[in-house]
């Protein structure tokens, strides 16, 4: 399993993982890991051990918890031009996008970032090659209330 604690305890952006795996994997996962990264900053370790200590059951509260915050998101995105898809798990929400424009998911996600101030992520990095016209981009959900409604309130501009 490799997963990473900033999903699991709300603090995307830490970006510090983990993977459990056999002894003989975990030797490989070692040797590539030597490259990517070159330490973790301390205070982090820190909190993630106090976390886990001090909540070991919390893991078991993310789907209920996930689940409220994606429904209560799709139900703000149905208030925008912006066409929400069904998701039944993670924490992104797709939305298509065709009704507000016609610009490529890179250029577009670039344009909503800059002109209305909301980050959203293009699917075309995941296909080797894209399907000619899909206007579909990812909205994470995995951020606190207040952040997910100054969201809204500006896509609801578009």
């Amino acid at each position: 399993m490799i997963s990473s604690f900033g999903k699991t305890y709300h603090c995307t952006g830490w970006k510090i993982g983990y993977a459990i795996a056999p002894p003989a994997l975990s030797a490989e996962f070692r040797k590539v890991h030597q490259y990517n990264t070159f330490t973790t900053y301390s205070p982090a370790q820190y909190g993630f051990a106090a976390m886990i200590r001090d909540e070991p059951e919390h893991h078991l509260e993310l789907g209920a918890f996930y689940q409220a915050k994606r429904d209560r998101f799709r139900e703000q995105l149905l208030t925008t031009r912006l066409t929400p898809l069904p998701v039944p798990g993670g924490y992104f929400q797709l939305v298509d996008y065709s009704a507000v424009s016609d610009l490529p998911d890179h250029e577009f996600v670039k344009w909503l970032t800059i002109e209305k101030g909301v980050t959203a992520i293009p699917l075309s990095p995941f296909y080797e090659t894209p399907p000619a016209g899909q206007r579909l981009v990812r909205l994470c959900f995995a951020k606190n209330d207040a952040t997910l409604d100054a969201a809204i309130a500006r896509l609801q501009q578009l």
